[in-house]
Parts: C-alpha cells; structure tokens; sequence
C-alpha cells in the first residue's frame, strides 16, 4: 500500500503526465516501475528527539567547530507564519551538521535536508534515511522520470515540512561562491503552498576541513564513496580546530514568482545567490589569501590586507576582521600549521598555492575582479 506522501506524487499532474507518455515515456508501465524506484529512493523520515540525542559517527570532528549563529532572528520569525526554504552555499560536508545544530540550538526545529546521494551508503547513509530526515539527490542527472519524481516528492513534503537545500548543488571545490541551480528552488515554487518563503543562508569556514581535498582536485570529475572521502577527512582533522559563521539573511518572498516561468524561476534563483553573497562572513583566513603574494613582507601584506578590507566595507560586506594587523594575527599560526604558508626570515611565503587560492577565492564575488593572482 502507497503512502499518502507517494499517493500524492502519483496524483500532480507532471507525473501523471509523464506516465501517459508526455515526456517521450513509450510504456506507462515501465514508466510507473522507475517512478516508484525513485520514490523508494527519495522517501525519508525525521525523528525529531533521536535526531536531538544522536551521537553522530563525526562528533569527534564537530566538537573542534566553535559554532557562531548570526541574525537568528529571521529563521525564528519567519517560521512562526510561514514556510521556509532554507537555502545555503556550500563549503564542506559538516554543513549538513552545523546549519541544522545552529538551527535546532535556536529554538527551530531542523528541516528536512536535500543531500547529495553519496552521503547515503552504510550506517550513516540509514541515519540520514531515517533519522535526520535527509532526501538523497542525485546531482547532474538527466532522467526525466527521475527529475520529474524528485520534484514532485520535494514539493510535497514542503506541505509538512521546512526544507533545507544547497542550490550550489555541492561543495564548491574552486573555494568561489558557485552559481545557483534552478532544479530544487522550482520544485518549492510548485509546491502550492501560498506562505513560502527562501530565507538566504551564508556558512563560512577559519579553515574548512576538506581544503586540501577540494582544492587539489580543483573540480569535481567524479562522485566519490563518502567512505572514502570520511577517511580523508579524518586524516585532515588531526589538529583540526576553526569557527564556522552561519549567517542568515531576510527571507525573500515568493508569492509573486510564477513557477512555469523560466525567467521568474531564474531571476529569483539568482537572486537566491547574491543574497547568499551579501551576507558571506568574511573571515581573517579569506583576506589573508586574497592578499597573499607568493613571497610578501608583513608589512607590505598588511597595506594589501587593508586595501581589500576598504573595498569590502565601502560594499557593506559582512566583515569578520577589521584590519591587515588583525587579519595576519589570526590567520598566519593557522594557515602555516595547515601547510599552506611558512613564515621564515620576515616573509610570508606561499607553500600550497592551490589550497591559498581556495581560501582566497571564497571573498571574489565581493570584489570587482576575480582574477587568479597567486
């Protein structure tokens, strides 16, 4: 027996579309058998007080994160009244844990989690199933049947829940804030709920714990097993200590966005991400790497530090450090620890430019160039 959740997919009108042959489907009996696969697939439950208790398997790791909420006041508000999307860009994997903890220790309660589908094999893939409420999202695929299944499942489920997504659609491996995906903030649009709201949400990293794991692979080319990539993960975490900053934005209203406008859709995705931009913490660690020359006194780094902070503050930018001084103080111990500096004989000398670059990418979309110096 269906549930009511799949009875209500079955019943939108783009699947049923779909099983009658409208996007190119030849048997509407092979077509039902690959939605229901999918259903199978995406189908997900939140136990809310096990979610609370849980001693997640990357503890050992997130109790090295000092976490700092800003602005909490708009999640707080806005689910008093309303639906809400919460959408997110995207640094590292403890993402899935830090927004939701950051949410839940301000008195909301945590949404379901669109999750990329790797994070869903062995132990943690059930946690995720059955416990936290994750949705399995296959990235980059093309399949009709599966797309049309995944939307339609997503818009239902917003009928009951808050949603969190990352329309990044996965880490950004550059370190840059990545361009938005339509896919998922359509499917909230479709979801024929009139009180929806996207609120904007900026998670920022001292030190992001795959940086050396991104940024040497400089593009994704493959999904990997999450398996593999906690195993590497926990190589870098030796030593491991940094704030994460999740900032949350005014929440934007969609009540004029007409989903079956491609251009509406777009704009308001676009929209999505410049306020993501805005409210991007930038951290000592981001100008430090912006600055950076491969070989810099400390006092000629501080002049570029300072020179980048007054374009940052003359574009109201969400300053976490106020000076090249202050910038050097607290990115400099940590940035040679990791490997990716060495100060020797009063200079400041570039040891892994590509990981640098990653770090100094993430501030570009609030500067006027984003040009690769290092």
């Amino acid at each position: 027996m269906l549930d009511e959740v799949s009875q209500a997919v079955l019943a939108r009108d783009e699947v049923v579309k779909y099983l009658r042959g409208g996007y190119g489907g030849k048997n509407e009996e092979a077509a039902l058998e690959r939605v229901h696969s999918y259903l199978d697939e995406l189908r997900t439950t939140q136990r809310y007080q096990m979610y609370r208790a849980l001693q997640h398997p990357l503890y050992p790791i997130l109790r090295k994160i000092e976490k700092i909420p800003e602005q909490t006041q708009h999640p707080i508000n806005a689910t008093r009244d309303h639906r809400v999307v919460y959408a997110s860009n995207h640094k590292s994997h403890i993402d899935y844990l830090v927004e939701p903890i950051v949410l839940d220790d301000c008195g909301v309660r945590p949404p379901l989690i669109a999750a990329g589908i790797n994070l869903f094999g062995g132990p943690l893939g059930l946690i995720h199933k059955y416990v936290t409420g994750a949705i399995p999202v296959r990235r980059n695929t093309k399949d009709p049947a599966y797309l049309i299944t995944l939307k339609a499942y997503v818009a239902e489920m917003l009928k009951k829940h808050d949603l969190f997504l990352y329309p990044e659609g996965g880490r950004s491996y550059s370190g840059e804030l990545k361009n938005a995906k339509t896919g998922l903030i359509h499917a909230a649009l479709t979801a024929i709920e009139p009180n929806i709201v996207i609120l904007p949400v900026a998670i920022a990293y001292d030190l992001v714990l795959e940086d050396h794991i991104l940024a040497h692979q400089g593009v994704k080319k493959k999904q990997r097993p999450f398996t593999r990539e906690l195993a590497e993960m926990v190589r870098y975490a030796v030593g491991y200590k940094s704030r994460v900053f999740v900032t949350f934005g005014a929440p934007i209203p969609v009540s004029g966005v007409d989903p079956q406008s491609r251009s509406d859709v777009l704009a308001l995705t676009k929209l999505v991400r410049t306020r993501i931009g805005d409210i991007y913490k930038v951290l000592p660690t981001a100008v430090f790497a912006s600055a950076m020359r491969p070989s810099i006194t400390r006092k000629d780094l501080e002049s570029r530090i300072d020179r980048t902070l007054e374009v940052l503050a003359a574009r109201g930018a969400n300053l976490g450090v106020t000076s090249g001084r202050q910038a050097i103080d607290e990115a400099a111990e940590p940035l040679e620890t990791r490997g990716i500096i060495v100060h020797e004989r009063g200079r400041f000398r570039v040891r892994d430019r590509s990981v640098l670059r990653y770090y100094g990418h993430s501030i570009d979309h609030l500067l006027e160039t984003s040009g690769r110096t290092h």
